[in-house]
């Protein structure tokens, strides 16, 4: 059982253009991305599973850097982030995430080209699990992991969601510098 914490957790609600995103940050960084267009509850319930005993507290202002790079990012504009993260799962799922954010913008791996890039190579599955419960959309780019024959995969943010994600990476990678 997890102890009961006291930590704040500011959220604000990010609507760029077609997106409508939760997002939330601790004292150390961005902890969550919301899925397209869900409710609060969402987020709340991520919350109360993961910081029992936490404080919801609604900051635009503390969340305004997180939110300025997410919407250059969904202009296409941005590829990459600056800000500070705040990862927090079992060291199996940390390795799983930080490999995905060297995942190239643009391209994609699959589920065996991340367990190869943590030298487990017999864990798919376990990684599959472990990019399901990624809590920090987009920043963490689990929506470039596809299937192994190039079919699109579970996303917690749901299929719409990544491959509108695909579609942003793959257009905006057209792009070519005058």
């Amino acid at each position: 059982m997890e102890k009961l914490t006291n930590e704040v957790i500011y959220w604000t609600f990010l609507k760029h253009e077609d997106w409508n995103i939760y997002i939330a940050a601790t004292s150390k960084g961005l902890c969550y991305i919301g899925s397209q267009d869900k409710p609060f509850e969402e987020l709340a319930a991520w919350v109360t599973a993961r910081f029992p005993g936490g404080k919801l507290e609604e900051e635009d202002g503390k969340l305004q850097l997180y939110a300025g790079e997410l919407a250059e990012f969904l202009q296409g504009v941005r590829k990459s982030f600056t800000f500070p993260m705040d990862f927090r799962g079992t060291p199996f799922q940390l390795a799983v995430w930080h490999a995905l954010c060297e995942i190239p913008y643009g391209q994609t791996w699959s589920y065996s080209d991340v367990a190869a890039h943590i030298q487990k190579p017999s864990s798919v599955r376990a990684v599959g699990t472990a990019i399901g419960a990624n809590p920090i959309l987009i920043t963490v780019p689990c929506h470039r992991v596809i299937g192994k024959n190039g079919a699109l995969t579970g996303y917690r943010g749901g299929l719409d969601m990544k491959l509108q994600l695909l579609d942003l990476e793959r257009t905006s990678s057209l792009v070519i510098a005058p």
